[in-house]
């Protein structure tokens, strides 16, 4: 076995690497750029040497400095972790030529899988389904309209060398292809260097489904049952599951021995990933194979009990599989959502900035965090925005789901945007919950972008108990404090006006030894809680039912978060209700006549000039933030009176692109 391993990678992957290695003995070398020299896998590390400027372009991806960084620290093997290096076969010739081992398959198994076009042919000979489609690359977007038209609508175009959701777009019609082809090859070839882009007939109502496999060097190959990674946004995998709510033992036994059968064509020797798209019938059709680790691996450790970093080490370093297919089990069930910083309820778009508050759900009673960030970290604008992976574990499906939407309550950040409040609006989901997905399923709910969570009646009336309960404890505090407040009257003896939602409710407090009782207008709700101030996540038993709340002070009252859903509630006095209906209501500024940049971001290009009359979903410029070309239409008809930004300039969020008239 190794005695020192150097992490090609950054962020979460890479404390996942280094906590298995750390538990198997191993010393570890984290690799960091500009951005990162303070970043939690750097501290994690046994020694972390710098590569470069902030641009993966220039660090991250630079073969040369990882190979330096892995000889000046004597180093015996590289993890690559995920994205970067992962799947470029030079790299692993690199590696190899510089007398050093590369945890992960050959390269003729990356080159072979790593290209779409390629791992299709390969597929079908192996016997493997695969989706209609054009294989050859096109070569430019009159040929893309074609091709797409005599494929048929639905396509997907997608970049030969892609991943990670770059450089895929969904056609419908002749000028969403020309559009699409456009846009994929723009964005392959900034991510990938590589602009090649095919077509394949879209499957409609589809599930994304895959198989995880495992070699070894000895010509051992095994599948270790499957993961539905349906719910998806823009191609992006948002939660995922093992195992699927939906396949049969009888598909899930073909889907694996497929994926075994083309992991033996190349010789595959790491842990990898056979993607399938599934139709409503649970026919399969081979999409790619990833030859590397998976950001969703975690779901297949906790239901297989095996830990894959460490598999793949054991492999690397010659040793046979330990077990055979016979021997791997599926026991229980567990769920993953990918924690972004990102703005949900503006159309997801990426946020920056400083964690000034992190406080992640305690890991225990199945519940996992995997994280690259801590309080303080700042979230780049060069690098994905994921910050953590939330998983859970349960005996059953939904004891899973039950145990992320609580976990998802406790997870508390605060400094930039994130997506938990749309994650928890999905787990909670009824669609969801029944197991009914497709990777439309983001599009049908949410047709027209994520406006917020459903406040549920139950929540609602939660968030009154807790924010009399809280605004007791709080009086009752102060009231301790000398000097602090000249009304001797505990707050049990006072009544209290509680708004929420534009509502009141009357509401009192009778504190006993071991709970309390709230009367919430003619009804008495029993909370057992022991929150004190200063804490930033409410725990309570109301009414039998366990709640946790996100907390966050006002000048009235608090903001309280349950269920993905953020309500300011305010306490008041009887008299100060009265006078707070009296305050006239603050109105938003009018910003429709200005095209605002939507994120911190790179203009690539402005479509339109002065005096241009523009039509509603006109394009009218492109801006590109965390590896991702975001297309900004027109809401409306105008003429463009002004153009502040061109291609090139980087824009902060709201900055003004273009005015019309």
């Amino acid at each position: 076995m190794f005695s020192k391993i150097l992490i090609a990678n950054r962020g979460e992957i890479a404390c996942r690497i280094i906590k298995t290695a750390r538990q198997m003995g191993i010393k570890t070398v984290a690799v960091y750029s500009d951005a990162d020299a303070d970043a939690l896998h750097v501290e994690m590390a046994d020694e972390a040497v710098h590569i470069g400027p902030p641009a993966a372009a220039e660090s991250y991806l630079i073969a040369d400095k990882i190979l330096q960084a892995a000889k000046d620290t004597g180093a015996e093997a590289i993890h690559p972790g995920y994205g970067f290096l992962s799947e470029r076969a030079s790299f692993v010739e690199a590696v190899q030529a510089a007398g050093l081992t590369f945890i992960g398959p050959d390269p003729k198994a990356i080159t072979a899988m790593g290209d779409k076009i390629t791992s299709k042919k390969l597929a079908e000979k192996a016997g493997v389904s695969i989706v209609p489609g054009h294989m050859g690359i096109i070569k430019d977007a009159d040929e893309a309209v074609k091709i797409s038209a005599e494929i048929g609508y639905p396509v997907m175009l997608k970049a030969s060398a892609g991943g990670g959701g770059k450089g895929m777009r969904i056609a419908y019609s002749d000028d969403e292809a020309r559009e699409g082809y456009i846009s994929a090859q723009n964005e392959a070839r900034t991510s990938f260097a590589d602009d090649r882009v095919f077509v394949e007939k879209f499957v409609e109502q589809p599930r994304h489904i895959e198989i995880q496999v495992l070699g070894d060097k000895h010509g051992n190959v095994i599948y270790l049952g499957e993961r539905e990674c349906s719910i998806q946004r823009r191609h992006q995998k948002v939660v995922e599951e093992a195992p699927s709510p939906f396949i049969s033992d009888a598909t899930r036994k073909a889907m694996g021995e497929e994926s075994v059968a083309l992991a033996k064509a190349v010789d595959y020797c790491s842990a990898g990933t056979v993607e399938f798209i599934v139709d409503k019938d649970q026919n399969f059709y081979f999409l790619e194979m990833n030859t590397r680790l998976q950001v969703e691996h975690p779901v297949t450790e906790l239901i297989t009990g095996l830990d894959l970093v460490e598999q793949m080490l054991r492999v690397a370093a010659g040793e046979k599989l330990s077990l055979r297919q016979e021997d791997v089990t599926l026991t229980g069930w567990a769920m993953e959502t990918r924690v972004y910083a990102e703005d949900p309820f503006r159309g997801f778009l990426p946020s920056i900035g400083r964690l000034t508050h992190y406080q992640p759900p305690v890991e225990e009673d199945g519940v996992r965090v995997d994280t690259g960030v801590f309080e303080g970290a700042e979230i780049s604008m060069f690098y994905d925005p994921m910050i953590a992976k939330l998983v859970t574990y349960g005996e059953t499906r939904a004891e899973a789901i039950a145990k992320q939407r609580t976990a998802l309550d406790e997870y508390y950040i605060r400094g930039i945007a994130h997506n938990i409040p749309f994650l928890a609006a999905l787990t909670a989901h009824p669609r969801f919950q029944a197991g009914d997905m497709t990777t439309n399923f983001i599009a049908e709910e949410y047709p027209e972008g994520f406006e917020g969570g459903l406040l549920r009646d139950e929540v609602k009336e939660a968030m009154i108990v807790a924010a009399t309960f809280i605004n007791a404890v709080v009086k009752s505090r102060a009231s301790q404090i000398e000097g602090q407040i000249s009304d001797p009257i505990g707050p049990q003896d006072k009544r209290w006006s509680v708004v929420l939602g534009g509502e009141t409710t009357t509401t009192m407090i009778f504190p006993y030894q071991d709970h309390s009782e709230v009367a919430v207008g003619p009804k008495s709700v029993e909370i057992i809680c022991d929150w004190m101030p200063g804490e930033h996540v409410f725990h309570a038993r109301i009414d039998d039912t366990d709640y946790a709340m996100e907390v966050d002070n006002l000048p009235l009252g608090w903001a309280l978060t349950c269920d993905g859903v953020t309500r300011d509630v305010l306490v008041l006095s009887e008299r100060a209700a009265s006078l707070y209906a009296l305050m006239p209501e603050k109105v938003a500024p009018d910003t429709s006549k200005y095209l605002l940049c939507p994120m911190p971001g790179l203009i690539v290009s402005v479509a339109v000039g002065v005096g241009d009359i523009v039509k509603a979903g006109q394009v009218l410029a492109v801006v590109e933030a965390m590896k991702m070309e975001n297309i900004l239409r027109a809401e409306k008809d105008a003429t463009v009176k002004s153009v502040s930004a061109a291609a090139g300039d980087s824009l902060a969020v709201d900055a003004v692109i273009l005015e019309f008239e």
